[in-house]
């Protein structure tokens, strides 16, 4: 199996790599290309949605950003300068949110999705992990020549491949402290909104360099998930990404906290595992299907929904132990947000859709 194309048969947490790249007679780079106005945004390809407070904000596929404040009935777009690809978005304050996606992009805005400016992409990315390794190389690597020489040729070669690289999932714990990650286990964090941004691509416990595609917190500590059931922890102390082993190989898509160090890892084939103990020790839950499960998303009265890519909805009450199937919807979900205490906002191939539940 292709880990790195975004197909429906491997969850839509995946599509966007797979999205065509725009067609022009003469070249522009979507780096440098606005995002077009188009009527038909809402129903096109988007990816990634989240709550900004009352709002709600999408992201797909061209750069397009749209923004609902009745719930996911009527959206507006937002002013994007790229027509990169986009993948995710995360508020943690109602004005201030962030975007990432293809090209490496990373996009911020301040009031809360109408307008946004970029802040980094995949030809600076690189060349700021080039300018870092140089000045600090990797401390594990210290006194081993052979191994140090192995890492920065590592870094010539994405440096070589340029902007190519997509970032999948962003996380802020405030206004100021966020991390994205992505493909071949790139990671960055930024300790000042996104003005600076230093990568963390040797403080991972991935020597494979697995592509990440999930970056969320639970409890008291950041968790990473990705390829051939990897699931990472942040250690405080070290500040090193530590594997947390999951008796499983596919691939995780997500990871959903289910209160106190309890956490949720779900992923390819209707896969769940959970963990009450903050990745010390797993179990299988069993969902009743064996589709990919691509999204979650936690009501305030921690209600947790789990979507997948054949429009599965799976409820449930009791933190993740068990789950019930809501009315399933009739269209792919590659993400979800909620709405209201009862209705849920989906983001797939064929646009944004609000659906109740029961």
């Amino acid at each position: 199996m292709n880990t790195c194309l975004r197909t429906v048969a491997m969850g839509l947490s995946l599509l966007m790599l797979a999205a065509a790249p725009l067609t022009s007679h003469a070249f522009r780079d979507r780096l440098d290309t606005p995002a077009s106005p188009s009527a038909l945004a809402p129903k096109g390809l988007l990816n990634g949605v989240a709550r900004a407070g009352n709002r709600l904000v999408a992201v797909g596929e061209r750069g397009h950003i749209l923004c609902s404040d009745d719930a996911g009935q009527t959206w507006r777009q937002a002013e994007v300068p790229v027509s990169s690809d986009l993948t995710a978005v995360h508020f943690p304050t109602p004005q201030k949110g962030w975007a990432v996606g293809h090209d490496g992009v990373v996009l911020a805005t301040t009031d809360g999705g109408l307008h946004w400016a970029r802040q980094l992409d995949g030809r600076a990315a690189v060349q700021l992990m080039k300018t870092h390794y140089a000045a600090h190389p990797p401390a594990a690597l210290a006194g081993d020549a052979a191994a140090q020489a192995c890492f920065q040729d590592e870094i010539e070669r994405l440096v070589s491949e340029g902007a190519d690289k997509p970032f999948l999932d962003v996380w802020f714990q405030d206004e100021s402290v966020g991390y994205i990650v992505g493909l071949f286990n790139l990671i960055f964090r930024t300790d000042d909104g996104g003005q600076h941004w230093v990568p963390l691509f040797d403080l991972t416990d991935n020597p494979q360099r697995l592509h990440l595609y999930a970056v969320r917190p639970a409890g008291k500590h950041l968790y990473l998930a990705g390829e051939q059931g990897l699931v990472l922890r942040l250690d405080a102390a070290s500040q090193r990404f530590q594997a947390m082993p999951v008796d499983y190989r596919g691939t995780f898509f997500g990871i959903a906290s289910t209160g106190g160090e309890g956490l949720l890892v779900f992923g390819l084939r209707g896969n769940v595992f959970r963990s009450d103990d903050a990745g010390q020790h797993w179990l299988k839950v069993d969902t009743g299907i064996d589709v990919g499960l691509t999204a979650a998303a936690q009501a305030p009265d921690g209600r947790l929904v789990l979507t997948s890519q054949a429009g599965h909805v799976l409820q449930s009450t009791d933190g993740g132990r068990t789950f019930t199937q809501a009315p399933r919807a009739k269209r792919p979900i590659g993400s979800v947000a909620f709405a209201s205490p009862k209705a849920l906002v989906t983001a797939g191939p064929r646009g944004v859709q609000p659906l109740a539940l029961p």
